[in-house]
């Protein structure tokens, strides 16, 4: 006849059966594995710059480029507050960017057709994967982005000073 078993004993017997990391060598293995996959396929590192293998951002004569993709905003946040709680204007040359210091001059380049501009950040974001800055109304018109609302552009840093 099969005796019964308590509460604690039943508890007991899942913790002594249950798997544990000492029972499965191969899972430590495995986690060690994806750490060095991320680590020398680029996946863990910083982005990097494009400024042909120049000294480190920051130093003089050594402006910061990326590469990515530019969206803009413009007459559904006229007049509301920004980041930085100034007043967004549409009409001016301004950027959301979601790390650079408020007030850092940017040059925004459309990769597609070369036109420039220089914009100042007071923003962030953009919130959208895979774009890296937001840019005013008056920007983007001097972009000649309006049409496709975004474009492929560079992104230089023109006053790395601030950043360190």
């Amino acid at each position: 006849m099969a005796t019964a078993l308590s509460k604690t004993q039943i508890n007991a017997r899942r913790f002594t059966n249950a798997p544990s990391p000492r029972t499965r060598p191969g899972l430590a293995l495995v986690a060690i594995f994806v750490s060095l996959m991320w680590f020398f396929t680029g996946w863990a590192s910083s982005p990097r710059s494009t400024n042909g293998g120049a000294a480190e951002p920051g130093g003089p004569g050594s402006p910061t480029i990326v590469d990515g993709v530019a969206s803009y905003y413009g007459r559904e946040h006229h007049g509301k507050k920004t980041a930085n709680g100034e007043i967004f204007d549409m009409k001016k040359l301004t950027a959301a960017h979601p790390s650079l210091p408020f007030g850092t001059q940017v040059r925004v380049t459309n990769l597609s057709n070369q036109r420039s501009v220089i914009v100042r950040i007071n923003d962030r974001g953009p919130y959208y994967r895979g774009r890296i800055i937001d840019l005013s109304l008056a920007a983007a018109e001097r972009l000649e982005m309006i049409k496709s609302g975004i474009t492929k552009v560079n992104v230089e840093i023109l006053d790395a000073k601030r950043l360190f």
